[in-house]
């Protein structure tokens, strides 16, 4: 799916401010018809933002249901004989749309954009009322996946099978934006190189040609660039690729897009950027913001990159679904390699079932994650690489974090989701991030992957406090699956708790010293395992969870806090990242 954007024949209008806002208590906003009329008791909010935390209400922060924003939109009368789209890039985890009193779009999914031609129902040089109802809960048909209870007092309460909050809303920006009618449809590059010689194979999809009886049908080649400048990390270099549907000389439709030439390739436990071994120094990472919640900021981006730089990360994971648009395009520019991953997080339920709903279930069945559930995932698959497939910063696809994979029915479920990602990208090796209930010889999903990712908490969840038993069990596993399973390995997750300002000559859990400790422990074993490819800490940043006795204000795993500043373990991996290179 294309991205919006200004050229010589489209035009782009942002619908981001300060929208009309009501949550939907009652549940009755689609009965009684709201987008007929102004919303009743309407608030102000912000798009994009989380809805939850932008209000001082403890009601709202809880709320499941729907909630209903509404917006007057002027459509701008130079767009009369153009194509008008409506784009969302998200709505979580599910909306509709009407335009005035027509349904025009529908969506599942809480993290990819989804649009639609809405030109029949707009008039250039007038004001039409917008209206979306957006949906939070989280059901075995979702991703994540959860269950709603209602209370013995009517109060509807989620339950979810994963440790992040369930911020909600319309977390990204809302764009009208005109094509022609003809038009360019979609893009896709796949870069490779040949002796000194750069190859850009594309493919250009058009529609509607026929509104021009000459125009030009799909077409698709190489373009060869000799001796090229190549796209790495730390060094975002772009070309850019210009598509034009052109009729009688004429360009009807024109469409640039940024070009990174780079390979990437699996060899033998190697992960190969260039031909080049590349080992992966970062971070899991959370959109996730005091306020805004997982509402995108352009300032808060740009300043964690800087903090990436300063730390000398070279990487990082979307964990744990498909992060905004323009984080990837700023990954892009920084030389940032990105492994890009789906929203499917607590498809463990006899793991979450046990942490958070009481007890363990049985993960896959028709009961609960079914094979509705499977459609649903690989939907969100193939709208992930829709969207992704040209950003030279992803390398790597991730299906999943910690799913099942012990089991046959976990084999079942995912062979089909491995088999659609290669299908809608051959290009880019596709894994899944293990959990340690499925160890190398018994997860049967890991030989359907390409590399090895899994999270490990010897020391804290496993161990806590004995680094030196965390230390064997860690060397032990990780020497297992490198000779069990022959792939590259990246250790997606490790880390530990840590209280900012807590400190203790003991080094004891929760401390500032107790995470640097766990950190070179850890990094010491990687340092002896020849097939571990990556290092990435969890987390980037503390960040917001439900309510848990296991947490403190949130999950308190970053290297910086919420608001960005630094603990101690930040300076030692300087040290180790920047410093030491």
């Amino acid at each position: 799916m294309l991205r919006p954007q200004d050229t010589v024949t489209r035009e782009t209008k942002r619908l981001d401010g300060i929208w009309n806002f009501t949550a939907d208590t009652a549940g009755v906003g689609h009965a009684e018809s709201w987008w007929r009329a102004a919303l009743p008791d309407a608030r102000r909010m912000p798009v994009p933002s989380s809805f939850n935390d932008v209000l001082v209400d403890g009601a709202l922060h809880d709320h499941v249901g729907d909630v209903w924003y509404q917006h007057q939109v002027y459509i701008p009368r130079g767009w009369a004989g153009q194509r008008i789209v409506l784009r969302f890039d998200a709505a979580t985890h599910r909306a509709t749309v009407w335009l005035g009193d027509s349904c025009v779009l529908a969506h599942e999914g809480g993290y990819t954009p989804f649009e639609s031609d809405v030109t029949a129902f707009v008039t250039p040089g007038e004001q039409t009322r917008l209206t979306v109802a957006v949906n939070n809960e989280l059901s075995w048909q979702s991703l994540p996946p959860g269950v709603v209870e209602v209370l013995p007092d009517g109060t509807r309460r989620q339950r979810q099978y994963h440790d992040f909050f369930n911020y909600a809303g319309l977390h990204r920006s809302v764009w009208l934006y005109t094509t022609p009618r003809a038009r360019i449809d979609d893009v896709t590059v796949v870069t490779d190189l040949e002796a000194e010689t750069g190859l850009v194979r594309y493919a250009v999809a058009v529609a509607d040609a026929d509104a021009d009886a000459d125009a030009d049908a799909d077409a698709d080649g190489v373009l060869r660039v000799p001796h090229p400048e190549l796209w790495g990390p730390g060094h975002g270099y772009l070309y850019a690729l210009e598509a034009e549907l052109v009729d009688d000389d004429i360009v009807v439709d024109s469409y640039v897009l940024p070009v990174g030439i780079r390979t990437v390739r699996v060899a033998g436990t190697r992960f190969l950027i260039n031909g080049e071994p590349f080992y992966f120094k970062g971070f899991g990472k959370h959109e996730d913001l005091d306020v805004h919640g997982r509402g995108h900021d352009d300032a808060a981006m740009v300043h964690d990159f800087s903090l990436l730089s300063w730390i000398g990360a070279n990487s990082f994971r979307t964990s744990h679904y498909p992060y905004a648009e323009e984080v990837l395009e700023h990954a892009d520019r920084e030389g940032i390699v990105v492994i890009d991953e789906t929203a499917a997080v607590g498809l463990n339920l006899g793991v979450g079932g046990g942490l958070f709903l009481g007890g363990p279930r049985t993960t896959y069945s028709e009961e609960t994650i079914s094979a509705a559930t499977q459609l649903v995932h690989r939907q969100a698959i193939e709208e992930l690489i829709a969207r992704d497939k040209n950003h030279p910063s992803v390398v790597l696809w991730s299906l999943a974090n910690e799913p099942e994979s012990h089991t046959e029915a976990a084999r079942e479920y995912f062979t089909p989701l491995f088999e659609a990602a290669r299908s809608a990208d051959p290009s880019r090796p596709v894994g899944f991030v293990n959990m340690m209930f499925a160890l190398p010889d018994t997860c049967t999903v890991t030989p359907l992957a390409d590399v090895v990712m899994i999270n490990r908490y010897y020391g804290w969840y496993v161990e806590p406090g004995d680094l030196h038993a965390a230390e064997r069990g860690l060397e032990a596993e990780l020497q297992s699956w490198a000779a069990l399973h022959g792939k590259p390995i990246i250790v997606t997750e490790y880390g530990a708790d840590t209280m900012s300002g807590l400190h203790s000559t003991e080094g004891s859990l929760w401390s500032e010293e107790y995470q640097v400790a766990l950190l070179e422990t850890y990094h010491r074993v990687f340092d002896r395992t020849e097939a571990v490819v990556g290092e990435h800490v969890w987390n980037f940043a503390d960040f917001a969870t439900g309510p848990s006795f296991m947490r403190v204000d949130g999950n308190k795993k970053g290297v910086f806090t919420r608001d960005r500043r630094p603990k101690m373990a930040a300076h030692d991996l300087r040290r180790r990242w920047r410093d030491a290179t």
